[in-house]
C-alpha cells in the first residue's frame, strides 16, 4: 500500500510542471487525483500521459475564477465521494513591474490568482472537511512570501499573504483533523519560469533569464535551482497521516535559500 492509498485530492493548475508532479506522485502512492488547468487539449495530454485510469479525472477552470477553483472541490466529491487533500498551486508571476509603475489592473490580476484562489479553494475545501473531521489542505506560496525581490511587488505581497492565511486557518481548524500548511519553493525551472523569466530579469535589474537564475542559485546552499520532483515530494509528506502533528508551517523547498 502506497502512503495516500484511498485518499482523494485535488490540484489546481495541475497539467503541467509542479501541479504535475504533485499529482503523479499522489498518484504513485496510491491516491485518486483531480487535476486542472485552462486547456482542455493540456488536460487529455496530461491524463494520458499519467495513465492512471480511473483514478485520474481532470477539471477545467481558470484559477483566477472562483466558480471554476470551487467546482474542482464539487467535482471531486462527486467523482470520488470525498476530498481529503487540497492542493492550491496554481499561481505565478502574472506581471512583473516596479510598484511605482504597477497598473491596478496589474495589481488585480495578482490577488485574484495567487491570493484569491488560494482563499476560494481553501474555504470550499474547509466546508467539506470540517464536518468530516479530517483533511489535509496545501498551498503553494514561494521564498518570497518570506523574502522580497525588485520588480516582482504584486507577486511578493500575494505570497507572504498566502503564508498569513495559512497560518490564520490552521490556528481555527487544528482540533479538527485538519491540517493547513504551505510548501515554499525556491527558484523551480518550471514552464511558466522559462516564459516570464526575461521579463523578471529585467525588472529586477538583470542583464538575462540566466544571470536571474545564477542569483538565485547563488543564494542556496546546494547552488542550483530545486526540481519539481523535490517540491512533490514535501507535498506527499504534508498530505500523509504521518503529518498530522505539522500545521501552520511554511516548508521551504528552497536548496536553503531563505536564511531561517
Amino acid at each position: 500500500m502506497g502512503k495516500l492509498e484511498g485518499k482523494v485530492a485535488a490540484i489546481t493548475g495541475s497539467t503541467r510542471s509542479i501541479g504535475r508532479a504533485i499529482a503523479e506522485a499522489y498518484l504513485r502512492e496510491g491516491a485518486s487525483v483531480v487535476i486542472n488547468g485552462r486547456s482542455p487539449e493540456k488536460g487529455a495530454v496530461a491524463l494520458r500521459e499519467m495513465n492512471g485510469g480511473d483514478r485520474v479525472s481532470y477539471w477545467q477552470g481558470d484559477a483566477m475564477d472562483q466558480k471554476a477553483v470551487e467546482g474542482i472541490v464539487d467535482f471531486a466529491i462527486e467523482k470520488y465521494g470525498k476530498l481529503d487533500i487540497m492542493v492550491l498551486n496554481s499561481g505565478g508571476v502574472q506581471n512583473t513591474a516596479p510598484v511605482a509603475s504597477m497598473t491596478d489592473e496589474e495589481w488585480n490580476l495578482e490577488i485574484d490568482w495567487n491570493l484569491n484562489h488560494v482563499f476560494w479553494g481553501m474555504r470550499k475545501s474547509l466546508q467539506h472537511m470540517i464536518p468530516r473531521q479530517s483533511g489535509r489542505i496545501i498551498a503553494i506560496s514561494s521564498v518570497e512570501g518570506k523574502a522580497g525581490k525588485p520588480g516582482i511587488p504584486g507577486y511578493n505581497a500575494t505570497k507572504h499573504a498566502v503564508c498569513g492565511l495559512v497560518k490564520s486557518a490552521s490556528k481555527e481548524v487544528g482540533t479538527q483533523g485538519i491540517t493547513v500548511n504551505a510548501i515554499l519553493p525556491g527558484l523551480v525551472i518550471t514552464d511558466i519560469v522559462n516564459e516570464t523569466g526575461p521579463d523578471s530579469a529585467i525588472q529586477m535589474g538583470l542583464p538575462s533569464f540566466q544571470a536571474m537564475v545564477d542569483m538565485f542559485a547563488k543564494d542556496s546552499a546546494l547552488k542550483r535551482p530545486n526540481t519539481v520532483e523535490e517540491v512533490a515530494a514535501a507535498a506527499v509528506l504534508l498530505a500523509t497521516d504521518v503529518a498530522a502533528g505539522i500545521t501552520g508551517c511554511m516548508f521551504p523547498v528552497d536548496g536553503g535559500t531563505l536564511p531561517y
